[in-house]
């Protein structure tokens, strides 16, 4: 019984120390939730950091030693360098886990609070990654972007010559040849001030002063084959010839005119090093017949109109282009001007333009090396979410890619490494084509391609950043209010799914009734596409209702009022309907469920801990002070030990601070000794009270925030709804000694109900004993009856 009482003595003992212990390691957790992580198995440290010794076992494990007694030797080297090892070991993991831990990669499907942790971690290393390129996205961007682009639109497109005659207005060959002798070569070369004095420098063309014409604009057509369609018997003898609308396959590439330049002779793709062009009409290759124009206006001048006597444009023209490139050194800005007239086999001209202003010199002033610097986190960043992806793939295996979100990753991943990719590829490329043009200045400078893929390399940053930030609800996901669109939108998924395909149908109807009825005469039912886009146009009011009364008198208006009441007032108005009542019922169900732990939950419990883990060291520091001043001159280790161990400290926690400051190792506290530990006390209890007294300020303002005085009360000190800290400190002891109490008498009540089930099982077995004595006897006894019997039955039986 003695034994059992002191067994459950020191089962009391460890409770209370580990309760104490794991006060600041989730000790304070609101255990009501899904679940907590158990308190670490560690001392709370004071004025010393006791460090563990770790030793590997057999199995691999690793096991806490026995804290070492100042008095013992020692250890020998082995031991150290095992503890090295260990801490290696320990260290890497920790590392990983810290670094590229995610809700993926731990366990946190019952342990709330660890999800909410985790997740909160990488939220906040996904902000510090869309700042990042947010800096990236908007550092290649300039306002000065849309004034140079309006500033070049102005110039070549809007600005008239003296017959009136723009770009826009371009309506047959003899306008274009109008034009280029007008407002182009007036807009190409500026030497001259606007009171005719030179710009003193040589023939380089400034546009507008600023602008520096690079290399020689270029002009370059494409025709179509004579006799590439078939005339109809009826007018053979009056049509000689027949030019097809532009296919590739009928594309002329036979010499014409003079047949003594560039303008004459048919060059491929690949030799002018050209691209194809997606134009109004259709799409057109990157070959064709070329003429460069010269560094001044007057020999530009001739060239065109050596070209036009010499009828360079004909029926089979079915393309112009006039491509030429600026640069404004004020802004660190291209340029790339590409003016297109297509001639259809209609006959007329349909003028476009494309004007790309873009960066390609990325580094030049200190704000261009900032965004370098942020290149380089941004490269840094990708790295880190690629590793982290491929962790999350090799434990999940294929159910990673259940997860949208995930796909959402692996998106971003990869469009962020193209990026990266295109972007070296740019820097080099633009230093060999400044470089060769430098070189020879008075050849065409073609920075098409550049341009190009520059703008689609600034759209794909665009869908990057985009996507980067719908990610944001994979980490605010854990808020319940944040999950009512995601919840709604997967719950009637299916609905309007089936839903969306009655809906396309009766609008594919539309459409094609549209563009049958309005596609001779309204442009914006000229081709079906365009018809779509009209009926979506339609739906949110901006349509020309004129233009269709007047195609169709009888059928315009019917087809009209049909659509609008059925797609807009009946099927679009389903769609809603269904996505509203799916809303009710899952914000019902989010406001019945049960509150889960919140991040002011989390912030309220490391506040707890907080002042919990600074109270304890403060009295720890107390009990070694007064463990000093009970002892007289010299102080030895085993007084010192027995007075710290009477207040409740570990034998490994004494010893640490006792060899913190026996400096001579002679297991004795001289006068100085003392001295020294008493000084490093009072720094070290002085710290703990200010640290306390600012952690009581921030979480008095904290509670605050949280719960405002009434409307018409005075926001004083006896409006508040807190307690004081010292008197939430001493409550909070109370709870602890109440816990170890409850706990102590719950072990004893265990160990009285084990003595009662060994003293019922006991008698049970002596029961069954006697039983089976007694059973044995009557048996016994029967069988001497039988005996006994047996012999006076013999003689009947004869």
């Amino acid at each position: 019984m003695k034994c059992l009482n002191n067994r459950a003595e020191s089962h009391l003992t460890g409770q209370v120390e580990s309760e104490v212990d794991g006060t600041a390691n989730g000790g304070w957790v609101n255990h009501g939730y899904r679940g907590s992580p158990p308190p670490l198995p560690r001392a709370v440290s004071t004025i010393y950091s006791p460090r563990p010794h770790f030793q590997g076992s057999s199995d691999g494990a690793y096991k806490l030693d026995a804290p070492r007694n100042p008095e013992e030797p020692s250890s020998s080297s082995s031991s150290s360098s095992d503890q090295l090892i260990t801490k290696k070991r320990r260290g890497c993991c920790s590392f990983v886990k810290g670094l590229w831990g995610t809700a993926w990669t731990e366990n946190t499907v019952n342990n709330r609070e660890k999800f909410v942790r985790t997740t909160l971690r990488e939220l906040l290393v996904y902000v510090l990654f869309l700042v990042d390129v947010c800096l990236l996205t908007y550092g290649m961007t300039s306002s000065s972007t849309y004034y140079f682009t309006k500033a070049m639109t102005n110039l070549f497109v809007t600005t008239a010559d003296e017959s009136g005659v723009t770009f826009q207005s371009i309506g047959t060959m003899e306008d274009f040849w109008t034009y280029v002798h007008g407002p182009l070569l007036d807009g190409l070369y500026w030497t001259r001030w606007y009171n005719n004095q030179s710009l003193d420098r040589g023939d380089q063309s400034f546009i507008y002063y600023e602008n520096m014409l690079l290399g020689v604009p270029r002009m370059r057509q494409i025709k179509i084959k004579n006799n590439s369609c078939q005339v109809h018997q009826d007018f053979k003898n009056e049509i000689i010839g027949c030019f097809d609308v532009y296919n590739d396959k009928k594309e002329d590439d036979l010499s014409f005119g003079l047949v003594n330049g560039t303008a004459w002779t048919y060059h491929t793709e690949k030799d002018i090093k050209g691209s194809s062009y997606w134009g109004l009409l259709t799409t057109y290759s990157g070959g064709g017949y070329y003429q460069d124009l010269n560094r001044t206006k007057e020999d530009s001048a001739n060239i065109l109109t050596d070209l036009m006597d010499n009828l360079w444009l004909d029926r089979g023209t079915r393309v112009v282009f006039i491509d030429f490139s600026v640069y404004n050194a004020n802004i660190n800005m291209f340029c790339v001007i590409r003016l297109v007239v297509e001639f259809p086999a209609t006959g007329g001209a349909i003028p476009s333009y494309q004007i790309r202003t873009v960066k390609l010199i990325r580094y030049i002033t200190t704000w261009d090396y900032f965004i370098l610097g942020c290149e380089l986190v941004f490269c840094v960043f990708i790295l880190y979410y690629v590793v982290e992806e491929i962790l999350e793939l090799q434990i999940h295996k294929f159910s990673y890619f259940k997860s949208i979100w995930n796909i959402l990753d692996i998106l971003v991943i990869l469009l962020a490494i193209v990026a990266i990719i295109f972007n070296v590829f740019r820097t080099v490329k633009v230093d060999n084509l400044l470089g060769k043009l430098l070189e020879q200045p008075e050849i065409y400078a073609d920075f098409e391609f550049l341009a190009f893929w520059q703008t689609q390399y600034n759209n794909m940053n665009a869908v990057n950043l985009f996507f980067a930030w719908i990610k944001i609800f994979k980490y605010i996901s854990f808020n319940k209010t944040m999950t009512q669109l995601s919840s709604t939108l997967a719950r009637c998924a299916k609905d309007i799914l089936g839903f969306a395909i009655m809906f396309f149908i009766v609008f594919f109807a539309y459409a094609q009734l549209g563009y049958l009825i309005f596609g001779m005469e309204v442009e914006s039912f000229s081709t079906f596409v365009k018809c779509i886009f009209t009926q979506f146009r339609i739906i949110l009011g901006d349509f020309d209702y004129d233009a269709i009364d007047r195609a169709n008198r009888v059928l315009g208006p019917i087809y009209f009022v049909t659509y609008v009441f059925f797609v807009f007032f009946v099927l679009l108005n389903m769609f809603l309907a269904i996505i509203n009542d799916t809303y009710s019922e899952v914000k019902e169900e989010l406001s019945s469920q049960k509150d889960e732990l919140q991040i002011t939950d989390i912030i309220k419990q490391s506040y707890m801990r907080a002042f919990t883990r600074l109270k304890l060291k403060k009295e720890k520091i107390s009990d070694v002070q007064k463990a000093l001043q009970s002892g007289s001159g010299e102080i030895e280790f085993k007084d010192f030990r027995e007075t710290l161990k009477e207040m409740g400290h570990a034998d490994h926690e004494i010893s640490a601070a006792f060899s913190q400051f026996d400096r001579d190792g002679n297991q004795i506290l001289d006068a100085d000794e003392q001295e020294r530990m008493k000084m490093e006390l009072e720094e070290k209890r002085d710290a703990l009270n200010a640290e306390l007294n600012n952690l009581g300020k921030n979480y008095e303002e904290k509670v605050l925030e949280k719960s405002p005085a009434a409307p018409n009360e005075p926001k004083t000190s006896s409006s508040r709804t807190f307690v004081d800290r010292e008197q939430f400190l001493r409550l909070t002891r109370q709870v602890l000694q109440m816990e170890n109490c409850v706990a102590g008498i719950t072990s004893k009540i265990e160990l009285i109900m084990e003595k009662l089930e060994l003293h019922e099982n006991s008698k049970r077995i002596v029961t069954n004993v006697d039983s089976d004595k007694s059973s044995s006897d009557r048996v016994d006894r029967t069988k001497a009856g039988r005996s006994s019997r047996k012999p006076a039955d013999c003689p009947d039986a004869m």
